[in-house]
């Protein structure tokens, strides 16, 4: 069962969250919160497997609570999704440098919310459509200069090979296919990647990506 937590002020959008998570077998609301501190207090009591959280929130902002949530070892198993209202949210790769496994918009598909939430509890991140990977790379441009490569040193070729084609937003189906390897083997070196990088997950690596200067801005594939 994935057990989730709702942040977020807007009591409609909690209930109407609910109605449509509790109404599937494999989902339960956990709990819920209006604002970031109580957020933080329920995740720290429930230890939910995702938290939908608002970026604005009075008290403590979603960004805040996701970076002191991410911060926790403790906490170390809860993944983060940040809600917001529009797409081209200012604060959307500040979300994921924080921690953040994606993000979805309020108004998202009842259908699309569902799928995202079984996807990052498996590990994935919200990073796929085409709209996010510009999104991701408009932010990226406007972060810090790329850190020298070193922080990759432990990685094979193949290993900064995918790790690339993650950055610019490829699922492993997609990565597979552009180097001819099955979709088992593709995870398998994302997987490594990761642990290699200490990387909380899919979403991290493409920080990580974009930091290092593995991947530019604006590289789409």
């Amino acid at each position: 069962m994935i057990r989730v937590l709702l942040a977020d002020d807007q009591s409609l959008v909690r209930a109407g969250f609910r109605a449509l998570l509790d109404a599937q077998p494999d989902i339960e609301v956990a709990g819920e919160a209006p604002e970031g501190e109580a957020a933080l207090r329920e995740v720290r009591e429930l230890r939910p497997d995702i938290v939908l959280m608002d970026i604005r929130m009075p008290l403590l902002d979603g960004l805040a609570a996701t970076r002191r949530i991410t911060e926790d070892t403790a906490l170390k198993d809860v993944k983060v999704v940040m809600l917001t209202t529009f797409e081209l949210d200012e604060y959307v790769f500040e979300a994921i440098r924080s921690g953040a496994s994606g993000f979805l918009v309020k108004d998202t598909e009842p259908e699309e919310l569902l799928r995202a939430v079984r996807a990052v509890v498996e590990g994935d991140a919200l990073l796929s459509p085409g709209v996010t990977r510009r999104l991701i790379a408009e932010f990226a441009a406007r972060s810090k200069e790329p850190e020298a490569e070193g922080a990759l040193a432990g990685l094979t070729e193949r290993e900064r090979e995918v790790m690339a084609l993650v950055g610019i937003g490829l699922s492993n189906e997609e990565i597979a296919r552009r180097l001819v390897v099955s979709p088992l083997t593709a995870k398998t070196h994302v997987s490594r990647t990761m642990v290699k990088l200490g990387a909380r997950d899919r979403a991290q690596l493409v920080v990580l990506a974009y930091e290092s200067g593995l991947v530019r801005p604006g590289w789409l594939g």
